[in-house]
């Protein structure tokens, strides 16, 4: 009564007023005692304590409609009038909840001969549908949510599309977009590929972009077939650890894996052991893909930035060494990057001047670095530029751009040209253990002019482990 007393104390100059005051907080129950001043009480016109808990509603948790009609009407089957057959297995179930599904609707409204039958067969021809899936599909009628595992997820969407069950298919969608990986990556996108959920193809996609070369796996570049592989080669958006010639490397390593699916060691010794094999079946007279067993694989390495590969002599020797391209690919890649040097000599091409997406998008130099955690990086790219020396810093989480000519040595030759035009496109990324995106900026298709030994910067927020191509 600690706050009655206090209230009461204060209000020393009008005992009725205080007791009033009390009565209606109810601190003091409905006692009322004679004092030398009548005192008015009002205790009649509030309800008790007894009559207060008497109003209060108390809730306790009952066995919902829902897990009811699951217990009772699909796993007990009571009151079933219909039973569906299918997979050496019977299901005893109710029309009324069946007509959830638009297969079974149109098969109990139309003209099918099934419509009248009080037993059903149904024909599986899906290889992905099996009894547990349609355990599952089925009891989805008879309840408000699904619990979908992972592992799961393809042989019930397969029940689910078979049934045309959209809501089960879309939550199937989301399961599998939460839980792409490098174990599930492959079997998800052929899914989604076969049964036309777009978006699941999308993030797989976009999953593969982010990590065919920054997290390169052996299971995985067994299980990526040359449908999958050629439009992330062929993509801009690929990262790309460290420089063009490591796609041609990554691509070199999964066509061996493609034709020796048994090759089992660590992903350290598969460039070694790709390259003895490829030694093994040179000949001087014919590119391997041009031979029956590489043909299947030049629609993927026809997607190679060769012009940024040939400007490294140690890269240009390797591909001569290994004998994979065809020698034309070459020859036009050599001729076009001749004029190219020319016009930058002679006809003052100093570098794009607006920007073309499109051939941005297409023509581009693919590049980038692995940052492991916060601190000061310094790199340049190597190989013939056109005189183009770009070093690029990473300090206090900025990125700085600078064009190289006087101020530090450099391997090869520099332009002295007055002013470098540069297209880029700088993309950030951080990827958890799984490989999963945490986060991801872009500066956007840029425009930059830079002077000689001129500085340019642009600010990054990192997290975790960075990525940066460019």
């Amino acid at each position: 009564m600690g706050t009655l007393g206090s209230r009461m104390q204060a209000s020393s100059q009008d005992p009725e007023e205080a007791i009033e005051t009390a009565c209606a907080s109810g601190k003091h129950g409905c006692e009322c005692r004679k004092r030398k001043r009548t005192a008015h009480c009002d205790c009649d016109s509030e309800p008790d304590e007894e009559d207060a808990l008497l109003d209060t509603p108390r809730r306790k948790k009952l066995k919902s409609t829902s897990k009811y009609i699951y217990q009772t009407l699909f796993l007990n089957g009571e009151n079933s009038d219909i039973r569906i057959c299918a997979l050496g297995q019977e299901w005893n179930l109710h029309k009324v909840y069946l007509c959830q599904s638009g297969y079974f609707s149109s098969m109990f409204s139309g003209s099918w001969k099934e419509s009248n039958m009080m037993v059903i067969p149904l024909e599986i021809p899906d290889q992905n549908i099996d009894t547990e899936a349609l355990q599952v599909v089925f009891g989805s009628l008879y309840r408000d949510d699904v619990l979908i595992k992972p592992s799961r997820v393809v042989s019930i969407l397969a029940a689910a599309c078979m049934l045309q069950l959209d809501g089960l298919i879309q939550q199937c969608g989301e399961t599998m977009k939460e839980n792409v990986s490098v174990k599930t990556v492959c079997g998800y996108y052929s899914s989604a590929s076969i049964y036309g959920l777009d978006s699941v193809m999308k993030k797989c996609q976009e999953w593969l972009l982010n990590n065919l070369m920054t997290h390169q796996n052996v299971d995985l570049m067994k299980e990526l077939g040359s449908d999958v592989m050629e439009p992330l080669i062929q993509s801009s958006d690929l990262f790309v650890m460290q420089v063009e010639m490591d796609v041609y490397t990554a691509l070199k390593k999964w066509m061996f894996l493609q034709l020796n699916p048994s090759w089992d060691g660590p992903i350290k010794q598969l460039l070694a052991d790709a390259d003895t094999w490829l030694c093994k079946r040179r000949t001087e007279e014919e590119p391997f893909l041009k031979t029956e067993d590489g043909a299947p694989f030049t629609p993927v390495f026809s997607h190679v930035r060769l012009q940024y590969i040939i400007n490294d002599l140690a890269s240009a020797r390797i591909l001569e060494r290994d004998n994979i391209l065809p020698p034309d690919w070459l020859t036009s890649v050599y001729k076009s990057q001749w004029f190219a040097m020319l016009r930058t000599e002679h006809d003052n091409d100093n570098g794009p001047q607006d920007a073309n997406k499109e051939e941005f998008e297409s023509s581009s130099m693919r590049c980038g670095r692995k940052l492991t955690k916060d601190g000061d990086y310094c790199w340049r790219w190597t190989g013939f530029n056109f005189g183009f020396d770009l070093l690029v810093t990473y300090t206090n989480r900025f990125i700085v751009f600078k064009r190289n000519t006087l101020s530090q040595p450099c391997g090869g030759a520099v332009s002295l040209q007055p002013r470098r035009h540069l297209a880029y496109r700088l993309r950030l990324a951080s990827f958890d253990n799984s490989g999963k995106l945490v986060c991801s900026r872009s500066t956007g298709y840029q425009l930059l002019t830079l002077e000689k030994d001129q500085v340019s910067r642009t600010t990054h927020n990192p997290h975790s482990e960075t990525f940066l191509p460019s």
